[in-house]
């Protein structure tokens, strides 16, 4: 089964970035579609952004235009640059195959606040 380990969040002011990595580990990255998905306190977990083979990449609205992300196979890596950022980005952020069938991790806190 593969699984992740998500870094890179912190706390940030409104209109400010961060670029948040994931290192998978598991059979055949490559062959995946990869998503990033957010949970807010007292919200359902959301996938925010999707990645398939060949690059092609699909996003929520609410994130659309800000967020961008991007895979390097030859690390076993995701990537999700978050610019632009509002205090609704605020959430804990993962990192899963887009099924959401991979092993979740403990995902990396993200705080939009001045």
């Amino acid at each position: 089964q593969v699984q992740f380990v998500e870094s890179g969040g912190g706390l940030v002011q409104p209109g400010g970035s961060l670029r948040l990595s994931c290192a998978a580990s598991g059979y055949m990255f490559s062959i995946y579609a990869l998503g990033w998905y957010r949970q807010a306190p007292g919200k359902q977990r959301e996938l925010v952004a999707v990645i398939r083979t060949g690059g092609i990449t699909n996003y929520a609205d609410a994130v659309k235009g800000r967020f961008t992300i991007s895979r390097d196979n030859t690390k076993n890596t995701v990537y999700l640059q978050m610019n632009s950022l509002k205090p609704e980005d605020t959430a804990v952020y993962y990192c899963n195959l887009e099924s959401g069938l991979g092993s979740w991790g403990q995902g990396t806190q993200v705080t939009v606040s001045s």
